[in-house]
């Protein structure tokens, strides 16, 4: 490295955002760039530790010391090359990934992780701004024809390779636009979607083509993407959500998340909803779930102008520093306030839902119950039970349900092809990614289950490596 004790010299430095205030005014981004310097200095405390683990940590192996190192430097331009190494859409990743790396950075053992994410967002986003990133055409065609059914990330990394292979690549896409999660289900004051159509329309200059509005198994047969293409990668995702069954589910007023989210979505480039509005305006808002769909359901609630945000969550709460059987390297399960945490949300751990109660079809409480965790048994689970006497309610005028999701819905594509499915609910496929039906490929959430934006990247390289294998024979 460049600066061997830049990390001693130098402290991590977060970028800048807006005031809460303010950035519950609107629905985009907020988060204010550092000048080049700074992140240059950032760059200065990447260590010359030896081995890496950031790369270890990283899904797609990113060549995270090399460009720290180039950024330290200032050599920017070539700093964005290593960074196209490994990772299709690092605008993407550097904004709404949890980073993995810095929980394995050396560094982190003991102090502040590298700014790695921060340096990831930075190198791009310059490289774009310089005109660095412009379309690169494959030089040769093959003549084989694939098909990507779900514009996801991970069916999007996927066809970018195919395509950077050679490969006539068609994506298909049920919903109006391209991106999949990145589009609808990600509110857009974590990810501007302008930031997603630059990427879409690159890949489109570079002779990707994109069919939205096209929902294979409903408006197109599956059976003819087989007849028309040489290969089909089905990357549709993890599309059912896990549902509460107790007492009151039906009442009016208790949605999935995402549905909330979508809808939102839609709302700010324009849609009009009239009678199937999902407004949390004046409203008391119960989320329940604590991970990133939930928290994205309390900044959006906050947005709408929510009178009260509360999240539940059935785990309890995490410790704030790591404990003794969760150590270095590994991802670090301890406590994680999100932005939208920071701008209004009660959260509580160690809740069961028992019930919903409501009046004139909608619901008005939810009834719970708190819950006590043993010792970790052999598995590594705590088992749970609940308190006795600590029986509560709240008023809710909304509930959103963020508790995870089951795998790809079964009907319509997936029951015409004939792909196995896991116990586990996902689509079975081998160690190259082919389903049990023949040039019918699997990749991403659909196939790994609900997974984060680098893993879903990660299946699609991956996926991408063994049909171009598979159709090119080496």
């Amino acid at each position: 490295m460049g600066d061997t004790t830049g990390f001693l010299k130098y402290e991590r430095k977060e970028f800048g955002k807006e005031t809460v205030a303010e950035r519950l005014r609107h629905y985009c981004e907020f988060v204010k760039y550092p000048p080049e310097v700074e992140m240059q200095t950032q760059g200065a405390r990447c260590m010359e530790c030896g081995i890496p683990f950031c790369h270890w940590g990283c899904p797609i192996s990113n060549l995270i010391p090399d460009w720290n190192d180039l950024v330290y430097k200032g050599k920017w331009q070539e700093a964005v090359k290593y960074l196209q190494e490994t990772n299709n859409f690092p605008e993407f990743t550097g904004r709404i990934c949890p980073a993995p790396c810095e929980n394995s950075c050396v560094l982190s053992i003991n102090a502040p992780a590298v700014a790695i994410k921060n340096i990831e967002v930075a190198i791009i986003e310059k490289a774009f701004k310089e005109g660095w990133i412009k379309p690169n055409l494959p030089k040769v065609r093959t003549g084989k024809a694939v098909a990507v059914v779900g514009s996801g990330p991970a069916g999007l990394a996927c066809a970018d390779q195919l395509n950077k292979a050679g490969h006539t690549v068609t994506v298909y896409e049920k919903n109006e636009d391209i991106g999949g999660l990145l589009r609808l289900g990600i509110p857009d004051f974590k990810l501007d979607k302008k930031i997603v159509q630059r990427r879409v329309d690159i890949m489109a200059a570079e002779g990707v083509v994109f069919k939205p509005n096209t929902h294979v198994g409903v408006d197109i047969k599956a059976q003819y993407l087989r007849k028309n293409h040489d290969a089909v990668v089905l990357s549709g995702g993890a599309e059912l959500p896990r549902d509460l069954a107790v007492p009151g589910r039906e009442l009016k007023g208790i949605y999935f998340a995402m549905d909330y989210l979508t809808q939102q979505n839609r709302v700010n480039k324009g849609k009009q909803f009239t009678a199937e509005r999902i407004d949390a305006r004046g409203k008391n808002v119960v989320v329940i779930g604590g991970g990133d769909t939930g928290s994205d359901c309390v900044g959006t609630a906050n947005r709408q102008g929510a009178k009260s945000v509360k999240q539940f969550e059935l785990l309890p709460e995490p410790p704030v520093e790591r404990e003794w059987d969760n150590p270095w390297p590994h991802w670090a399960f301890i406590k994680r306030t999100s932005t939208s945490h920071e701008e209004g949300c009660e959260r509580h751990y160690a809740v069961l839902t028992k019930a919903f109660t409501g009046e004139g079809g909608q619901v008005k409480r939810l009834e719970g119950i708190k819950l006590e965790f043993g010792q970790k048994d052999h598995s590594g689970r705590r088992p749970m039970k609940e308190i006795a006497g600590s029986e509560f309610s709240v008023n809710c005028d909304l509930v959103f349900l963020a508790m995870g999701f089951l795998g790809p819905a079964k009907n319509g594509m997936l029951e015409e092809l004939g792909v196995e499915i896991e116990k586990s609910g996902n689509v079975k496929s081998d160690s190259n990614y082919m389903t049990n039906v023949p040039g019918v490929f699997a990749c991403g959430d659909l196939r790994r289950g609900q997974s984060l934006v680098v893993w879903a990247i990660n299946e699609g390289r991956t996926a991408a490596l063994s049909i171009d294998r598979w159709l090119m024979g080496q």
